[in-house]
């Protein structure tokens, strides 16, 4: 050990890795020589060219272990807020204001007016306000966060009343339920799967009754032979029994959707002009941000979030204000659909998607046994956010000679950066819609290394 660590191969391995890290990985190294010498697997030839290699063992293990495990990847399948691949990308303005904040300190708990300690929740807060006339916000590390909060501040020990066909479960197995639960509120369902009217949760109401909790069907539908409660019905019955009434918005969109060819879904802002008393939503998914809960409703009941203590467990850090802020400003300059890459792919009509996947096609139209096709297809929003909707796009389906589909995609999988495709009639399909421009040309060398 220490003779190899004398040479100066070690000594370079020892300045890029750090010591330890290298005296471990050259133990480990050693005992698999010594292994093998022992089961009788080493000659004496190859024992010296098992301790000549040594080095390059340990430089490929200490590589392997130091190289991160978070990498970018291109975002080939059409799922334009894909909850595995990091929901929504972050916009260059976005990008700028992380930079330009995690660069050194910042005010992010201090007054510069007054010169002493201020509040993180002040940031982000006036551009809520514009986007939010007449109500207050409250910022949380994500929804499941916002949803926690608010109903521990709320309904605390008392029940919550919720249809049962919106006991969902979101990302990674968590379930509303669940949720509730651990809130340290009660669940008291109400309805059926596929029907819940105004009158159920009428009947449930008692003296443990805490609030009444509408949650958006962020990734299924329920279709045919339903009923539900229209959002100024339980606003009224909520006044009537003076419960608040809170809405899980989830996708947090801040536009209408009908401008994209989707259906109409009310944004966050038209549930409060409705009566709801607070909603809360997700910043990483439609809003195109970086991942967030956001509460937003009456000042006085946002207050009541800030001063529960669980408000400081949940609350985010500089880098994401920085992001959120900048995020929220293009909205209000309103230019989210020149700056934030989900309100661009989003918006972009078919034709373009055919435009570029033609293009993109005539690059590589003279490789060998690589054949590309452009044809129409659909891309998913994704995200929670209208879960069974479509939008008319055009594909490239791969075809590689000799290469089964799964194998292809295997492959693109393995490319640096990885390339995440979808297989449909047993052919990969690319969907260009959800591939940023500036990632074309990594697409290309992936597809040329097949």
């Amino acid at each position: 050990m220490e003779r190899l660590l004398g040479e100066a191969d070690f000594h370079r391995l020892a300045s890029e890795f750090g010591r330890s890290e290298l005296v471990i990985a050259t133990r480990a190294a050693l005992a698999g020589v010594r292994e093998a010498v022992l089961e009788g697997r080493v000659e004496e030839t190859s024992f010296r060219d098992a301790i000549a290699s040594i080095a390059s063992t340990v430089r490929t293990q200490l590589a392997s272990t130091t190289v991160p495990s978070l990498v970018p990847l291109v975002n080939a399948t059409g799922i334009i807020v894909h909850t595995n691949l990091g929901r929504a990308p972050l916009s260059q303005p976005a990008i700028d204001a992380i930079t330009r904040i995690a660069r050194g300190y910042s005010n992010l708990e201090f007054n510069l007016d007054e010169g002493k300690r201020g509040q993180r929740e002040k940031h982000a807060a006036k551009l809520l306000a514009r986007m939010f006339p007449g109500y207050d916000a409250q910022v949380v590390n994500n929804n499941a966060a916002a949803v926690l909060l608010v109903l521990n501040v709320f309904a605390n020990s008392r029940e919550v009343i919720i249809s049962r066909g919106e006991l969902v479960e979101i990302g990674g197995s968590f379930r509303i339920p669940d949720i509730l639960e651990r809130s340290g509120a009660k669940l008291r369902e109400v309805g059926t799967t596929n029907k819940t009217r105004l009158a159920d949760y009428e009947e449930a109401i008692g003296a443990a009754t805490g609030l009444i909790l509408r949650v958006h069907h962020s990734n299924f539908r329920i279709v045919g032979f339903t009923e539900r409660a229209a959002t100024e019905e339980l606003v009224a019955l909520g006044r009537a029994h003076e419960l608040p009434v809170i809405e899980d918005f989830g996708s947090g969109n801040m536009l209408p959707l009908g401008r994209y060819g989707l259906p109409d879904e009310p944004t966050a802002l038209e549930s409060l002009e409705k009566g709801v008393d607070l909603v809360t939503f997700s910043g990483d998914k439609l809003l195109g941000g970086p991942q967030a809960g956001i509460i937003v409703g009456a000042p006085e009941r946002i207050q009541a979030c800030r001063k529960n203590p669980l408000a400081r467990a949940l609350r985010v850090d500089k880098l994401t204000y920085a992001a959120l802020e900048a995020t929220l400003s293009s909205y209000v300059r309103e230019s989210a659909l020149e700056d934030i890459p989900i309100m661009k792919m989003l918006s972009a009509p078919a034709s373009e998607i055919e435009s570029r996947s033609r293009r993109f096609v005539d690059h590589l139209e003279t490789i060998d046994g690589l054949d590309l096709t452009v044809m129409k297809g659909f891309s998913k929003v994704g995200g929670g956010a209208a879960p069974e909707e479509e939008i008319p796009t055009y594909l490239i389906a791969v075809d590689t000679s000799g290469q089964s589909a799964q194998r292809v995609l295997d492959r693109l999988r393995s490319q640096c950066p990885p390339v995440i495709a979808r297989i449909s009639d047993d052919r990969v399909l690319l969907d260009l819609r959800t591939v940023l421009p500036e990632q074309e040309g990594l697409l290309q060398s992936a597809l040329k290394k097949l």
